[in-house]
């Protein structure tokens, strides 16, 4: 896992590339890459690309970055250049295949099959690789420059395009080091921040910086061209997955495929943990680990306001673990400890998010482990259909649509009941509003707080201007577009494309990065995921949920953990809010002081003040 970094200059006509600001941005994120650093600059000073190294897989010299491969097989063959930031799960397999096509390597590294898989198969070549990847790749034989992200957006990649200089980063924050990147922050993005808990791709926290969307592939070449091409949609497979017909589940077939899906995010040439909670998913990952490799270390994040209480996962974790055989730590922490942190955790925090807290705070624990590997089990809730929304979205549909469709005016009824509910349960008042879509009836389960309350946060001015930049419709039509057919289907694809991807994803990577620590994400995958949505569309249950991957392991995941049902790294956010003086902004907020309020909301306007200071 690394830091990539790139300026490209695209039109002829453009100033020159400036080195010394790509390496400015480049160590900027050295938290990334503690591990060795790298620069290649073409010999035409067209292209520059810089590179920070976490060593995972390819150690010692043999991974250096950026990497340059020139006649790698039998071939006539042009110069490539990669930076990247990823890991390839595939690739001894993949370098198997190409070997047997007359290809040469000189190293052990997934990174050097990228570039043979390209030389060998071209655009689109992407498609073959398993695991969590953003690269610029140069092939200066056709003057062509590639940015590549992931399928699911696992792995962020961040540009500022101007005068035909394009500027890529890993990290948004890290372009704020070039001289040409306006810190302006975006009203639309901090809107979504406020509405969604994050910010929705490809907005960021400011104006002038974009993300490369998840699945997506931008070429650049030497005449000024740009081309934008969506090679993956999380839609389009879901689409798929309720389309096939008479489809059979086999238990044994679904656990197979866990299993390689859990061998192949084991390979590496460090030494892998396992973030544990008391719940189905990380229990899940840890027995189908142990499985496969005895004696791992497993980590659990406990707070001492739980202790003793049902809340605290600590009891249940270690239950797991001792079932397992993993070596268990457990990280007790405080609000004190929260305070302490907190300076660096918003440091670290590369786009503004409501969570990630508790992300950063077991990256930590782990990285105090000398790991540089974990696994988490993100992906579980959205693929295996685990969050209340599958159940309770549709429920709440079928109560309310037909008094929506009735009662036309849910507008007028929203404005009228607004100030009653305003202290208790302010997103009831849009219920009727709300009522006549999934999609819609999905964001009111799911927002941190409604749209009409976001005039009472920014102003009413502030909050027109910032929803239309937002454009919350097209959002919710680009995650769960008009050809989804379940309500099954439609619920994943919102909280997997939206909530997912913007968040928890997000925040798994600058959480991790901020500790030079690798989250790896096995439901997250691509190869997988055919199977797991297959299983959700057409098998799952709600009084069941994710008890199918409870299974899997030998022995079977116990039944505390199954009958405890939804659990995550929850934090005793509102009280460490409430004694933290120094970010106490939300105070000033009238429309955030009633007793009821939710700690996210307080939260969020803290983060969105923290990034507007910067």
């Amino acid at each position: 896992m690394c830091g990539i970094v790139g300026i490209i200059k695209y039109k002829p006509q453009s100033t020159n590339i400036d080195v010394e600001e790509l390496l400015l941005i480049r160590d900027s994120m050295e938290k990334r890459g503690p591990d060795g650093e790298g620069l290649w600059v073409s010999n035409d000073n067209r292209v520059a690309l810089a590179h920070r190294r976490l060593e995972i897989i390819g150690l010692g010299e043999q991974g250096i970055q950026p990497m340059i491969l020139e006649n790698g097989c039998s071939r006539e063959c042009g110069q490539l250049v990669i930076t990247y930031n990823g890991e390839i799960y595939n690739y001894k397999e993949l370098r198997a295949e190409l070997q047997s096509l007359g290809h040469r390597f000189k190293s052990s590294t997934d990174t050097e099959v990228i570039l043979h898989l390209y030389e060998e198969f071209g655009q689109g070549f992407q498609m073959k690789l398993r695991g969590m990847f953003a690269f610029i790749l140069v092939d200066n034989s056709r003057s062509l420059t590639l940015l590549v992200r992931d399928p699911l957006g696992i792995k962020p990649l961040y540009y500022h395009d101007e005068n035909g200089i394009l500027t890529v980063a890993s990290q948004a924050k890290a372009l704020l080091k070039s001289k040409r990147v306006s810190k302006r922050t975006n009203d639309g993005a901090l809107a979504g921040l406020f509405i969604f808990g994050n910010i929705p791709e490809p907005l960021t926290a400011w104006q002038e910086i974009k993300a490369l969307p998840a699945g997506a592939v931008l070429i650049l070449d030497s005449n000024g061209e740009k081309q934008m091409e969506k090679y993956y949609s999380l839609a389009s497979e879901i689409e798929n997955a309720e389309n096939l017909i008479n489809n059979e589940f086999s238990l044994d077939l679904f656990k197979k495929e866990l299993l390689q899906d859990i061998k192949a995010h084991m390979v590496s040439d460090v030494e892998v943990g396992i973030f544990l909670s008391s719940g189905i998913d990380s229990s899940a990952i840890l027995g189908m680990a142990s499985n496969l490799s005895p004696n791992l270390n497993s980590i659990t994040l406990g707070f001492k306001e739980f202790e003793g209480l049902q809340s605290d996962e600590v009891p249940i974790a270690n239950q797991v673990s001792k079932l397992y055989g993993s070596q268990h730590i457990v990280s007790r922490i405080t609000g004190n400890d929260f305070i302490k942190n907190l300076p660096l955790i918003l440091s670290d925090m590369d786009q503004p998010s409501v969570d990630g807290v508790n992300t950063w705070l077991v990256a930590n624990a782990a990285a105090e482990l000398d790991l540089k590997v974990a696994l988490s089990g993100i992906g579980g809730d959205e693929f295996f259909g685990g969050y209340s929304t599958f159940v309770n979205v549709p429920s709440m549909l079928r109560k309310i649509n037909l008094a929506s469709k009735i009662f036309k005016n849910g507008e007028v009824f929203r404005r009228l009941s607004a100030p009653l509910f305003k202290k208790n349960k302010p997103k009831v008042a849009g219920i009727l509003e709300y009522g006549d879509s999934l999609e819609k009836m999905w964001l009111l389960n799911r927002c941190v707080m409604a749209p009409w309350e976001l005039a009472n946060v920014l102003g009413k001015e502030r909050t027109d201007e910032a929803l239309k930049q937002l454009n919350i419709e097209t959002i919710l039509n680009a995650a769960s577009p008009s050809n989804l057919k379940t309500e099954i289907g439609k619920i994943s694809a919102l909280e997997g494309g939206l909530y997912m991807r913007n968040q928890l994803l997000r925040d798994a990577d600058w959480a991790g990065m901020g500790n030079s620590l690798e989250i790896r994400v096995p439901f997250v995958d691509s190869f997988l995921l055919p199977t797991l949505l297959t299983r959700l569309i057409h098998h799952w249950a709600p009084e069941t949920k994710k008890n199918v991957l409870a299974q899997i392991p030998s022995p079977s995941v116990p039944d505390t953990v199954v009958s405890r049902g939804k659990t995550g790294f929850g934090l005793p956010m509102e009280k460490w809010i409430s004694i933290n003086e120094d970010y106490s902004s939300w105070k000033s907020c009238k429309a955030l002081s009633y007793s009821k309020c939710t700690w996210a909301r307080r939260w969020a306007y803290v983060i969105a003040d923290y990034f507007e200071m910067m």
